[in-house]
């Protein structure tokens, strides 16, 4: 008789990561409203939406944890695990590419899957073995680290991905390793601990726009942002 080999993938999880997809573009289809100028809201100092990007942020990096948790626990590939990363590491340099021309004084230079990227690297090369006790202090550490440590040193683009900055960069996107990192942590340490959280069924359609979620995070920007030019050309 063979051993059972342990999913690499959960319908639920796929689920939950489809549900911060769609509260993603919500969230960002109301940022495109403002960019055009049919609505007026404060993206980046109001409470009713900095708290969403926190809460987005957060769904997108538990979900990233959680689903290495199940490839490790899988027996992924480094093959695998690196022709994915290579995905993640050049979907960022195309965002960082394309922020640079639609706003050049607030380019994306480490978003979220700049910080995804990293993070997965950082996981997965030594990490992943540490015991559950220990990445869950190095998590509360990652989160703690920012309001301990600031140093003008990283406030330069070219540095502040580490996070210990004085002020937060002027940029359309900043995710940084800390305290970010805590998020993933805390995603991989619940996943490796409790698996039978994410057995059983899901809703379907979220779960299969969860196994899609980079390339959606890709086109979704473009269609909207072209889609609103369209109708702005047509008034």
């Amino acid at each position: 008789m063979t051993a059972a080999v342990a999913p690499s993938r959960s319908d639920r999880l796929d689920a939950l990561r489809g549900a911060a997809i769609v509260w993603m573009a919500t969230y960002h289809f109301a940022f495109d409203l403002n960019h055009f100028g049919w609505i007026r809201q404060d993206f980046y100092r109001d409470p009713v939406w900095t708290w969403q990007r926190t809460a987005i942020v957060s769904l997108f990096l538990f979900c990233a944890g959680g689903g290495q948790a199940l490839a490790v626990g899988a027996g992924q590939s480094a093959v695998r695990f690196w022709r994915r990363w290579a995905q993640v590491a050049g979907c960022a340099v195309l965002v960082s590419a394309g922020s640079w021309f639609m706003f050049p004084n607030s380019w994306i230079s480490f978003g979220v899957l700049h910080g995804i990227a990293v993070m997965l690297v950082l996981l997965r090369l030594g990490l992943a073995r540490l015991p559950n006790a220990a990445l869950l202090a190095l998590a509360a550490l990652a989160v703690a680290a920012p309001r301990l440590v600031q140093l003008p040193f990283f406030d330069t683009r070219w540095t502040n991905w580490l996070g210990l900055v004085t002020h937060k960069p002027v940029t359309e996107d900043w995710v940084p390793v800390l305290p970010w990192f805590g998020v993933m942590l805390l995603g991989f340490v619940v996943t490796r601990a409790r698996p039978q959280l994410w057995r059983g069924a899901a809703p379907r359609p979220l779960a299969v726009l969860g196994r899609w979620s980079l390339s959606f995070y890709m086109v979704h920007q473009p269609v909207l942002i072209g889609l609103l030019m369209a109708v702005q050309l047509l008034r």
